[in-house]
Protein backbone atom coordinates (compact mmCIF):
# COMPACT_ATOMS: atom_id res chain seq x y z
CA UNK A 1 0.00 0.00 0.00
CA UNK A 2 1.42 3.38 -0.97
CA UNK A 3 1.87 6.25 1.49
CA UNK A 4 -0.74 8.32 -0.30
CA UNK A 5 -3.36 5.58 -0.07
CA UNK A 6 -2.51 4.99 3.62
CA UNK A 7 -2.95 8.70 4.34
CA UNK A 8 -6.28 8.77 2.54
CA UNK A 9 -7.49 5.74 4.50
CA UNK A 10 -6.56 7.37 7.88
CA UNK A 11 -8.31 10.59 6.93
CA UNK A 12 -11.38 8.66 5.89
CA UNK A 13 -11.48 7.01 9.31
CA UNK A 14 -11.22 10.42 11.04
CA UNK A 15 -7.71 9.85 12.41
CA UNK A 16 -5.01 12.53 12.57
CA UNK A 17 -1.47 12.73 13.88
CA UNK A 18 -0.89 13.82 17.49
CA UNK A 19 0.54 17.32 17.88
CA UNK A 20 2.65 17.28 21.04
CA UNK A 21 2.69 21.06 21.35
CA UNK A 22 -1.10 21.20 21.34
CA UNK A 23 -1.30 18.43 23.95
CA UNK A 24 1.19 20.33 26.11
CA UNK A 25 -0.94 23.47 25.97
CA UNK A 26 -4.05 21.46 26.85
CA UNK A 27 -2.33 19.89 29.87
CA UNK A 28 -1.06 23.24 31.11
CA UNK A 29 -4.42 24.98 30.63
CA UNK A 30 -6.15 22.35 32.74
CA UNK A 31 -3.82 23.21 35.61
CA UNK A 32 -3.77 26.99 35.21
CA UNK A 33 -5.12 29.49 32.74
CA UNK A 34 -2.75 31.22 30.35
CA UNK A 35 -3.72 34.60 31.83
CA UNK A 36 -2.38 33.58 35.26
CA UNK A 37 0.77 31.77 34.16
CA UNK A 38 2.88 34.94 33.82
CA UNK A 39 1.84 36.18 37.27
CA UNK A 40 2.68 32.80 38.81
CA UNK A 41 6.08 32.59 37.11
CA UNK A 42 6.92 36.16 38.09
CA UNK A 43 5.99 35.46 41.72
CA UNK A 44 8.23 32.37 41.77
CA UNK A 45 11.15 34.32 40.29
CA UNK A 46 10.68 37.11 42.85
CA UNK A 47 10.64 34.59 45.70
CA UNK A 48 13.90 33.03 44.44
CA UNK A 49 15.47 36.46 44.03
CA UNK A 50 14.57 37.43 47.60
CA UNK A 51 15.94 34.12 48.85
CA UNK A 52 19.24 34.61 46.99
CA UNK A 53 19.53 38.17 48.32
CA UNK A 54 19.02 36.85 51.87
CA UNK A 55 21.79 34.27 51.35
CA UNK A 56 24.20 36.92 50.01
CA UNK A 57 23.35 39.18 52.94
CA UNK A 58 24.16 36.35 55.35
CA UNK A 59 27.46 35.68 53.54
CA UNK A 60 28.49 39.35 53.57
CA UNK A 61 27.39 39.94 57.17
CA UNK A 62 29.20 36.83 58.39
CA UNK A 63 27.03 36.26 61.45
CA UNK A 64 28.36 33.64 63.85
CA UNK A 65 26.30 30.54 64.43
CA UNK A 66 26.13 26.78 64.40
CA UNK A 67 23.98 24.85 61.93
CA UNK A 68 22.08 21.89 63.38
CA UNK A 69 22.23 19.59 60.38
CA UNK A 70 20.31 16.39 59.85
CA UNK A 71 23.39 14.19 59.45
CA UNK A 72 21.51 11.51 57.53
CA UNK A 73 20.94 13.97 54.66
CA UNK A 74 24.58 15.08 54.39
CA UNK A 75 27.34 13.73 52.14
CA UNK A 76 29.86 12.29 54.59
CA UNK A 77 32.87 13.01 52.35
CA UNK A 78 32.14 16.74 52.66
CA UNK A 79 32.54 16.83 56.46
CA UNK A 80 35.93 18.11 57.69
CA UNK A 81 37.45 18.71 61.11
CA UNK A 82 39.17 21.98 61.93
CA UNK A 83 42.53 20.17 62.11
CA UNK A 84 42.16 19.10 58.45
CA UNK A 85 41.47 22.68 57.39
CA UNK A 86 44.36 23.98 59.53
CA UNK A 87 46.82 21.59 57.85
CA UNK A 88 45.67 22.68 54.38
CA UNK A 89 45.95 26.38 55.24
CA UNK A 90 49.42 26.03 56.72
CA UNK A 91 50.81 24.00 53.83
CA UNK A 92 49.47 26.37 51.14
CA UNK A 93 49.59 29.62 53.22
CA UNK A 94 45.83 30.22 53.10
CA UNK A 95 43.36 31.91 55.45
CA UNK A 96 40.26 30.37 57.03
CA UNK A 97 38.00 33.29 57.93
CA UNK A 98 34.39 34.43 58.22
CA UNK A 99 32.75 35.01 54.85
CA UNK A 100 32.24 38.71 55.67
CA UNK A 101 35.97 39.26 55.04
CA UNK A 102 35.81 37.73 51.55
CA UNK A 103 36.07 40.37 48.80
CA UNK A 104 35.85 38.04 45.80
CA UNK A 105 32.68 37.42 43.83
CA UNK A 106 30.34 34.68 45.03
CA UNK A 107 29.38 32.61 41.94
CA UNK A 108 25.74 31.82 41.26
CA UNK A 109 26.45 28.09 41.47
CA UNK A 110 27.37 28.59 45.14
CA UNK A 111 23.97 30.19 45.78
CA UNK A 112 22.29 27.26 44.03
CA UNK A 113 24.14 24.77 46.24
CA UNK A 114 23.27 26.71 49.39
CA UNK A 115 19.59 26.86 48.40
CA UNK A 116 19.55 23.13 47.65
CA UNK A 117 21.17 22.36 51.03
CA UNK A 118 18.73 24.65 52.85
CA UNK A 119 15.78 23.02 51.11
CA UNK A 120 17.00 19.53 51.96
CA UNK A 121 17.71 20.47 55.60
CA UNK A 122 14.64 22.73 55.99
CA UNK A 123 16.75 25.43 57.61
CA UNK A 124 18.56 28.71 56.94
CA UNK A 125 22.34 28.35 56.91
CA UNK A 126 24.52 30.80 58.82
CA UNK A 127 28.09 31.35 59.95
CA UNK A 128 29.72 30.74 56.55
CA UNK A 129 33.51 30.31 56.49
CA UNK A 130 35.85 30.52 53.50
CA UNK A 131 39.35 29.16 52.78
CA UNK A 132 41.25 31.32 50.31
CA UNK A 133 44.56 33.17 49.79
CA UNK A 134 45.00 36.40 51.78
CA UNK A 135 44.55 38.62 48.72
CA UNK A 136 40.93 37.50 48.38
CA UNK A 137 39.96 38.80 51.83
CA UNK A 138 39.19 42.31 53.05
CA UNK A 139 41.61 42.05 55.93
CA UNK A 140 41.99 44.61 58.69
CA UNK A 141 45.36 46.37 58.85
CA UNK A 142 47.45 45.29 62.04
CA UNK A 143 42.60 31.65 43.41
CA UNK A 144 40.72 28.83 44.91
CA UNK A 145 38.08 29.54 47.60
CA UNK A 146 36.28 26.84 49.61
CA UNK A 147 33.03 27.70 51.42
CA UNK A 148 32.10 25.87 54.64
CA UNK A 149 29.18 25.91 57.05
CA UNK A 150 29.96 25.24 60.73
CA UNK A 151 28.43 22.12 62.29
CA UNK A 152 29.71 22.54 65.85
CA UNK A 153 32.47 20.77 67.80
CA UNK A 154 35.05 22.08 65.28
CA UNK A 155 33.43 20.28 62.35
CA UNK A 156 32.59 22.03 59.08
CA UNK A 157 30.56 21.04 56.03
CA UNK A 158 32.06 21.86 52.62
CA UNK A 159 29.38 23.56 50.51
CA UNK A 160 31.22 24.55 47.34
CA UNK A 161 34.62 25.10 45.76
CA UNK A 162 35.01 27.52 42.86
CA UNK A 163 37.63 29.47 40.93
CA UNK A 164 40.92 28.25 39.52
CA UNK A 165 43.08 25.61 41.14
CA UNK A 166 46.20 26.75 42.99
CA UNK A 167 49.55 26.79 41.23
CA UNK A 168 51.09 23.27 41.39
CA UNK A 169 54.25 24.68 42.99
CA UNK A 170 52.48 26.80 45.63
CA UNK A 171 52.94 24.17 48.36
CA UNK A 172 56.69 24.02 47.64
CA UNK A 173 57.04 27.81 47.42
CA UNK A 174 55.18 28.31 50.71
CA UNK A 175 57.13 25.57 52.56
CA UNK A 176 59.77 27.99 54.01
CA UNK A 177 57.00 30.09 55.61
CA UNK A 178 55.29 27.24 57.48
CA UNK A 179 57.53 27.33 60.57
CA UNK A 180 60.55 29.23 61.85
CA UNK A 181 62.64 26.06 61.54
CA UNK A 182 61.79 25.77 57.82
CA UNK A 183 62.74 29.39 57.21
CA UNK A 184 66.08 29.09 58.99
CA UNK A 185 66.87 25.93 57.04
CA UNK A 186 66.23 27.72 53.74
CA UNK A 187 68.40 30.69 54.82
CA UNK A 188 71.23 28.32 55.72
CA UNK A 189 70.99 26.57 52.35
CA UNK A 190 70.96 29.84 50.39
CA UNK A 191 73.81 31.25 52.46
CA UNK A 192 75.90 28.13 51.84
CA UNK A 193 75.34 28.42 48.06
CA UNK A 194 76.28 32.11 48.08
CA UNK A 195 79.43 31.31 50.09
CA UNK A 196 80.40 28.71 47.48
CA UNK A 197 80.03 31.28 44.71
CA UNK A 198 82.48 33.71 46.34
CA UNK A 199 85.93 33.37 44.62
CA UNK A 200 88.65 31.66 46.69
CA UNK A 201 91.20 34.45 46.36
CA UNK A 202 88.89 37.31 47.23
CA UNK A 203 89.95 37.59 50.88
CA UNK A 204 93.19 35.58 50.97
CA UNK A 205 95.55 33.93 48.46
CA UNK A 206 94.51 30.46 49.61
CA UNK A 207 91.18 30.04 51.35
CA UNK A 208 91.04 27.54 54.20
CA UNK A 209 88.01 25.62 55.47
CA UNK A 210 87.85 27.86 58.53
CA UNK A 211 87.81 30.96 56.32
CA UNK A 212 85.04 29.44 54.19
CA UNK A 213 82.83 28.85 57.22
CA UNK A 214 83.55 32.40 58.43
CA UNK A 215 82.36 33.72 55.07
CA UNK A 216 79.35 31.43 55.25
CA UNK A 217 78.58 32.75 58.76
CA UNK A 218 78.74 36.39 57.63
CA UNK A 219 76.57 35.65 54.57
CA UNK A 220 74.02 33.95 56.82
CA UNK A 221 74.01 36.97 59.17
CA UNK A 222 73.48 39.24 56.16
CA UNK A 223 70.59 37.11 54.83
CA UNK A 224 69.00 36.80 58.28
CA UNK A 225 69.30 40.56 58.86
CA UNK A 226 67.56 41.35 55.57
CA UNK A 227 64.83 38.81 56.30
CA UNK A 228 64.19 40.16 59.80
CA UNK A 229 64.11 43.75 58.48
CA UNK A 230 61.65 42.82 55.73
CA UNK A 231 59.54 40.73 58.08
CA UNK A 232 59.21 43.48 60.67
CA UNK A 233 58.62 46.17 58.05
CA UNK A 234 55.83 44.22 56.34
CA UNK A 235 54.50 42.71 59.57
CA UNK A 236 54.80 39.18 58.21
CA UNK A 237 54.46 36.00 60.21
CA UNK A 238 54.56 32.24 59.65
CA UNK A 239 51.64 30.22 58.31
CA UNK A 240 51.05 28.48 61.63
CA UNK A 241 50.30 31.88 63.18
CA UNK A 242 48.19 33.53 60.46
CA UNK A 243 45.86 30.88 59.06
CA UNK A 244 42.95 32.21 61.16
CA UNK A 245 44.17 35.79 61.52
CA UNK A 246 41.93 38.58 60.20
CA UNK A 247 44.84 41.03 60.04
CA UNK A 248 46.58 41.79 56.77
CA UNK A 249 49.98 42.54 58.27
CA UNK A 250 50.38 39.08 59.75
Amino acid sequence: MTDAKEKEMKLSLGLRRTNLEERLYESRNKRISSTNILAQVQEIFEQETRREEAILEEIHDGNDGINKFNLELLESHRIFHLSDIEKLCIEYRLRFLDSKFFKGEIPYETLVRIKALESAQQMTLKGFKIVAPSKLFKLENADDPLMFAPMGNDYFYLIHKWGNDLHPLRKLLMWPFKHLENFIGVLLAISFLIALLIPDGLFSPKQTTTQFFMIFFFVFKWMAGLSIFYGFKKGKNFSTAIWRSKYYNA
